[in-house]
């Protein structure tokens, strides 16, 4: 499933399409994605204005002129594609053929700008759904999850408090989007690596007994940070069906530090150490056992 990087990435490529453009014409191919689609859906957003086109976590926040917000999510499968004119923008060189078009073209966005925004989603995993404006806050999709990775307001402090009472692994705390949104296992798992810090750490170990952050919070912290920054650089990671809106797939898979790399050495300087592969919450988990503790 597409992680911050990836979404973020998708946001930063709809937003000079979308944003202060009108839809002029929508077209909803089936009546349901996930879920089913709202109520006269084409109906609402048509003839709209995008005021803002923003992300929280791992979903994109359409602002309408109407005062209601198109909150998407791209599922395990989902892509947007973005058409202008008669030219759709060149793929790149680790493009993988996507499906005939029309197939899997479930929603399609006619711009006043006269690009043509198509969401494909071959699995139907994804979601859009209109909330209103005044109460975003309280959606259900949203109002549970933690701060932003990238925001200000994440620092070791808060991320120490967050997990100062857990009984759970760093990497399981890490995972629980209410502890920290838009984290998954691919960025959890090279994050680790760059702070050094074990995956089976018990998260309380981030604060100090008086409940300060501890060190490893700080490089934690910095860690996912850069982490997230450099594969949003990269646009981010494709190992399945990730693409960004011009249909080139991310890179970021090729600096993979430990994520699918069990059996290879490890890249940490000096660390003569071989990263392992072991499952936790039934999920793979990729680590160097010799230098992260």
């Amino acid at each position: 499933m597409p992680e911050l990087p990836e979404v973020e990435t998708v946001r930063r490529g709809l937003q000079p399409v979308m944003e202060g453009a009108r839809f002029a014409k929508v077209e909803a191919h089936r009546g349901d994605l996930r879920w089913p689609l709202p109520k006269d859906f084409a109906k609402r957003v048509e003839g709209t204005t995008v005021e803002g086109l923003g992300r929280r976590a791992k979903y994109l926040l359409a602002d309408l002129s109407s005062g209601e917000v198109l909150v998407m999510h791209l599922g395990m499968s989902g892509s947007f594609r973005v058409l202008q004119g008669a030219t759709e923008n060149t793929p790149g060189q680790f493009h993988h053929e996507r499906a005939p078009r029309g197939t899997h073209d479930h929603v399609v966005f006619e711009m006043s700008n006269g690009a043509v925004v198509t969401f494909n989603d071959p699995r139907r995993f994804g979601s859009m759904k209109l909330v209103k404006r005044s109460e975003l806050d309280q959606e259900p999709l949203l109002k549970a999850l933690g701060p932003e990775p990238l925001g200000n307001a994440f620092d070791a402090a808060m991320l120490a408090t967050a997990c100062a009472n857990k009984n759970t692994s760093l990497k399981a705390a890490l995972l629980d989007q209410r502890v920290v949104a838009g984290l998954g296992n691919i960025y959890v798992c090279e994050a680790l690596f760059r702070s050094r810090l074990s995956p089976k750490r018990q998260a309380s170990t981030l604060a100090t007994r008086t409940g300060a952050p501890h060190d490893r919070a700080i490089k934690l912290v910095d860690a996912i940070k850069a982490v997230l920054n450099d594969a949003i650089k990269a646009g981010g990671s494709s190992l399945r069906d990730h693409r960004q809106t011009s249909g080139e797939l991310g890179y970021f898979q090729h600096s993979f530090a430990v994520y699918d790399r069990e059996g290879e050495k490890c890249p940490g300087p000096d660390c003569k150490g071989m990263v392992k592969r072991i499952v936790q919450n039934g999920r793979s988990t990729f680590f160097c056992p010799t230098c992260q503790k």
